[in-house]
């Protein structure tokens, strides 16, 4: 799905979208970085100086509440943001924090872990961490 999609589906809500709000998402869906907010923040900076830190913040949380963008959680780390909300694995550098999407079919255990403890499965999350080869080089 393309921003124009998302921000239709949106309207029709009844989310009022700016240029800014405009603009993140569709860094979010062009890049595949995964960036915190404060990098979503310094990109969109640069085309819209007044943008605060806040109206970043507020649009991640709605995209995110929406189901158009994943937020991706690692503790002390800052969460990091994927554009695309589609369920799939990731990397993650435990040196730099870098995230790599990774896509493969999904493990199918989720009919097996709702029958056996009985929960209504959500989602799930499956993630890989090692080092990458930028860090590597370095070392």
């Amino acid at each position: 799905m393309d921003a124009i999609e998302i921000l239709k589906q949106l309207k029709d809500q009844g989310v009022r979208f700016t240029p800014q709000r405009q603009a993140i998402l569709e860094y979010l869906l062009e890049t595949k970085t995964h960036p915190t907010a404060e990098e979503v923040y310094h990109h969109v900076k640069a085309k819209f100086p007044g943008v605060s830190l806040g109206t970043i913040y507020n649009t991640l949380n709605m995209l995110k509440e929406h189901g158009y963008i994943l937020e991706l959680s690692y503790g002390d780390m800052s969460s990091r943001f994927d554009g695309n909300a589609k369920n799939h694995y990731h990397v993650v550098c435990l040196n730099c924090g870098k995230v790599v999407d990774f896509h493969r079919p999904l493990i199918e255990m989720e009919s097996e872990v709702a029958e056996k403890f009985g929960f209504e499965i959500t989602g799930e999350r499956l993630e890989f961490y090692g080092i990458c080869p930028d860090c590597r080089r370095k070392n």
